[in-house]
């Protein structure tokens, strides 16, 4: 059995930012426990209580040393994998060409894209995806329904649960807040800005050095660590 833990950021139609970041971390859930207690034991190690909510929002200079070991950790543990999907130009779309009129659409296309590769037919899943609004019991439902259907997996035999958990409920869910928040503040620009916050710079730059990647290009799918796909709408000319 694997949990695999869900986050989005900019996931809104009309939140102003021309780019949404879907991420997800996998853990094969014998291990669950151990990290649980290595995350809560890195917060105590850095003078935190266990549990101290990670956010990419509470990166800061004082807390710096806390979050680059969290990033060190992620990549030092075997247990662990990451996929993020970056959808650009999100203001661009024209729905009535590509996704039926409807925003929602394009929306669980892009998290059947970032879950599809990580849900093979040999295993079995639980996915929880952060609580974000009212509207995420129908939307979790179909979603389950889309992933489901893909796979032929009707009677839910290889994703059998897709649920909603608040943020602290889950270290693994925060670990990917973290690295959905980095990939928003880069994709949108404002890892350039001469105001950016300089904790926050240093936390994609170790993520970019621990990874090997850029952070701008999709990886090949079959990268098991440190996955990410850049998507891009179609143009007409």
């Amino acid at each position: 059995m694997f949990n695999i833990y869900c986050d989005e950021s900019c996931h809104l139609e009309k939140d102003k930012s021309d780019v949404m970041v879907l991420g997800a971390i996998g853990i094969d859930s014998r291990y669950l426990k151990e990290i649980y207690e290595d995350i809560r034991q890195i917060k105590i190690n850095h003078g935190l209580d266990s549990w101290f909510e990670i956010k990419w929002t509470k990166v800061s200079k004082g807390k710096i040393d806390f979050y680059i070991e969290l990033i060190k950790y992620f990549f030092n543990t075997p247990s662990l994998s990451f996929r993020g999907v970056v959808a650009t130009g999100k203001n661009e779309l024209d729905h009535s060409i590509y996704n039926g009129n409807d925003y929602d659409t394009w929306y669980y296309k892009m998290y059947f894209l970032l879950l599809d590769p990580f849900t093979l037919p040999n295993n079995k899943y639980r996915i929880f995806i952060d609580i974000k609004d009212t509207r995420g019991g129908k939307k979790v439902k179909k979603l389950h329904d889309v992933l489901c259907n893909n796979k032929y997996d009707f009677n839910k035999e290889i994703i059998e649960d897709i649920k909603q958990i608040h943020s602290h409920e889950s270290e693994v869910l925060q670990l990917c807040d973290l690295f959905i928040g980095a990939l928003s503040y880069f994709h949108r620009g404002l890892y350039l800005d001469s105001n950016s916050s300089e904790a926050k710079k240093a936390m994609i730059e170790k993520i970019k050095e621990m990874s090997g990647r850029l952070l701008n290009y999709s990886t090949p799918r079959a990268e098991n660590k440190f996955n990410l796909f850049i998507w891009q709408p179609r143009r007409s000319f």
